[in-house]
Formats: C-alpha cells, structure tokens, sequence
C-alpha cells in the first residue's frame, strides 16, 4: 500500500469512475473515511490528503480523537459519524458529538437519542440499521419491519431519520453484495414512495464500495483501502 494520502486519493479516484460508470454524478456520493483503531496521528494524515467525514465505532474513542485532533488545520471542517453499534446507556455521550449515527436499531434507542437531543436543544440525525440478509450475528433491523419504524421515529421531534445503512454478508467478491445493495434502494424507495423523504443509503466499505456506488450508495465507509489493515486486540 502507499502512504495514507495515496490511498485516499486513490480510493476517490475509484468513486468518481464508479460513479461515472453507472452515469452517476460523483458528487452526490461521500467517503466516510473509517478511522477506528487508528492513531489520532495517522487519522490527521488523512485529513490533511481531505477526507472530510471521520467514521468511528465507538464513542469515546471518537471523543478522544476530535479532542487530539482540534486545532489542527482542516479539523472544523471535519463531520464526524457513529458507524458502530450504538447501546442505548451510550446514547448521551453520542448526540451531538456526531453528525450522523448510521446505526439506529429499534425504536427503544431512537427514544432515547431523542430524548437527549431535546435535552442539548438540536435534532439528531440518524439512519436505520437495516439487517438485510437476516444474519442472527448481524444487529439491525428486519427488512420487513423498517416502514413501520419510520413512521414510529417520524413521530418524535429531536431525532432525524435522514436513510438507511446496511452490512452485507462478507464475501471476498464483491458482486455478492450487490443484491443486498439494491434490496436497501428498493426499501427505502418503497419508504418515500409512503410519503417521506430519506435520501441517504449508507453502503459499502473496503471490499465493495464501487459496487456499492454503481447501485446508488450516497456514503460510503472506507478504512482499510485507505489504513491498511487493523488491528484489532484491544
């Protein structure tokens, strides 16, 4: 691999042709640039090559980060997103330090991240985790039960809900998640066509992001192309 700034530069370059393939404009997709595991000093690297939105799996390693990394140039202009599981006893550490939570699970934590954002005074934008192969190890919300809790969330006044987020099965061909990717775009048309108006399909990540711009994805969550692999021990 490169230095981190390849890599992202490199990872664009592959949005903007798989954009452009599928005669999308490549501006509408976002590359949440995945940092978790990785140093506060390596993830600046990436901010310094222009990565914008920072993805993180949990929360306080988040707040240690944007606390490391404040001050630094390009770092206001940093959003920065909850990719991770979200467990409801966290959700006050999480309104407000993340732009987007792409990870909202039943209606049990959509209540209580709005009932801290009414607490902060803001409305939080989240999407819906959406379990769309059915896998028991996989978090998320059934396919099937997602229109009924869209319209539940729709009901509460400091949370957001701004599209949905899936988590294929992990496959080492990439092609086998596209039809996961277009069961998300078709949920989410059937969800709009019942009146909302959600735009975000959070899809894709190291292994199959080009497929997952070819089918619509609008964010798109990236580490390993652009960090190289993790480590994960602790």
């Amino acid at each position: 691999m490169g230095t981190v700034a390849e890599n992202f530069r490199r990872v664009q370059d592959n949005i903007k042709a798989a954009a452009a393939s599928a005669g999308r404009d490549p501006d509408a997709v976002r590359l949440v640039t995945v940092s978790k595991t990785v140093s506060a000093e390596v993830v600046a690297e990436a901010v310094m090559a222009g990565a914008l939105i920072l993805g993180e799996n949990r929360v306080q390693e988040a707040l240690d980060k944007q606390s490391a990394l404040s001050g630094m140039p390009g770092s206001t202009a940093v959003e920065w997103h909850l990719i991770g599981t979200l467990q409801k006893n966290k959700a006050r550490h999480a309104v407000g330090a993340f732009s987007l939570i792409h990870s909202v699970d039943g209606m049990e934590l959509a209540v209580e991240i709005d009932r801290r954002a009414a607490k902060f005074g803001l409305v939080q934008d989240a999407l819906i985790e959406v379990n769309i192969a059915g896998e028991a190890t996989k978090h998320g919300v059934e396919p099937g039960e997602v229109p009924g809790l869209v319209k539940e969330v729709a009901g509460l006044k400091n949370i957001r809900l701004t599209g949905l987020m899936c988590i294929p099965p992990f496959t080492d061909n990439p092609e086998d998640s596209r039809p996961h990717f277009r069961a998300l775009v078709g949920l989410l048309s059937e969800i709009n066509r019942a009146g909302f108006d959600m735009r975000e399909l959070s899809m894709g990540m190291t292994q199959d992001y080009e497929v997952a711009v070819e089918e619509g994805a609008t964010l798109v969550r990236v580490g390993t192309a652009i960090f190289g692999p993790r480590d994960y021990v602790h």
